[in-house]
Order: structure tokens, then sequence, then C-alpha cells
């Protein structure tokens, strides 16, 4: 009689056609990060003084020269790219539990320095006698500027490179804020690791 009772109970286990479900679904938490798509992690708010000086051989620079200072303010970022997350195996890998997340990331990257307009001017201008008459016939002062502007991004672009400050700065903000928003989808333990930067 026991025997009949637990015969039911054993016929779904020598079931061959008996299905079983596996999820394989990737994290939701992928197309979150890939909707960041690049992160400006920090930034850093510069100074420069661009000191330019034409000079004409064997004229006297109060005759024919140009000296400009041009005092420049703005910024470098360091951004993380997340949009290639979706693309590179084994950059987000959770745990079976799902209680644990790892994430990696590109090294962070500066970005192109931008010149804040408002906070930037010529300082001081000394130029020739036949530059100032020059400049009184001619609309091209504006080309003049452009290329203060341009020497005055390279400046403090190479500033920010010269300084692991903000890169560092940005890998730090970075996992601060993926160890947040992944603990708000209940991860309990969040790695966050960066690749070496491509030399």
């Amino acid at each position: 009689a026991a025997l009949l009772v637990a015969l039911p109970a054993l016929i779904p286990a020598l079931n061959p056609f008996e299905e079983e479900t596996v999820d394989r679904s990737g994290p939701v938490l992928l197309k979150s990060l890939e909707n960041l798509s690049e992160y400006r992690a920090a930034s850093a708010n510069m100074q420069v003084v661009v000191d330019v000086e034409r000079d004409t051989d064997l004229v006297p620079s109060f005759i024919k020269g140009e000296r400009t200072l041009f005092v420049a303010a703005g910024s470098v970022d360091a951004a993380v790219d997340f949009s290639g997350l979706g693309r590179a195996p084994g950059a987000v890998r959770v745990s079976d539990d799902r209680k644990e997340v790892a994430i990696t990331l590109p090294a962070p990257q500066l970005t192109e320095a931008r010149i804040d307009a408002e906070r930037s001017r010529v300082y001081d201008r000394d130029r020739g006698a036949l530059d100032r008459i020059e400049e009184a016939f001619s609309d091209e002062g504006g080309a003049d500027q452009q290329d203060l502007y341009v020497l005055a991004e390279e400046k403090l672009t190479e500033a920010a490179a010269s300084d692991p400050t903000l890169l560092r700065t940005a890998e730090r903000n970075t996992r601060s804020m993926l160890e947040g928003m992944m603990r708000g989808l209940r991860f309990e333990k969040v790695t966050v690791r960066f690749e070496q930067p491509q030399v």
C-alpha cells in the first residue's frame, strides 16, 4: 500500500518529456547603463594667459609687430563611455543569485577644452604703427581672435592631460554613481573596474 502511495510522486521524476525553464535573459540594468552613453564624470575649470608675439625681421616692433595677451577661461571634462557595454562580452556580470554585479568600463578620457567666451578677453595688445594702420582698413580682426581661442584650447587640453587628478576623480565619481544606482536595483555588492587606458 505504501508503494502505491509513493508511485504517483515518482512519476514526474521519471517523465522524459518534463520541461525545465532556465532564465538566461540579460540583466535589466544593461539597457539603463547603455542609455547613459557618455558620462561626464569630472570637470576641471581652468584659466590660461596666452602671450603671442609676432615680429618682422629687420623692422623694429614699434613700426611692424604685435604682442597680444589673451586671458582664456574654460573647462575640460573627463568622460566615461558607456555605449559599448552591450557589445563588450563580460562587461556586465551578474551573480546567479542577482545579489552581486561587476561592471568593467573603458578608462575615462579627456574631452576637448571648451573656452567660455564670457570669461575670456584680450587683456592687452600692443601693435606697431603699420599694424594699427592696417587694422583700420581691415576686417580680419576676428580671424586673429579665432587663432587665440584655438591656441588657448590647446593649452588648456595640455594642462589637463599633464595632471592625472582629473582622470582619477572621474573614476571615483563614476564608481560612486554606479554603486548608488546598483544598490537602488537591490544589488548588495557592486564592483566597478576600469580598463587600462590605451597608449
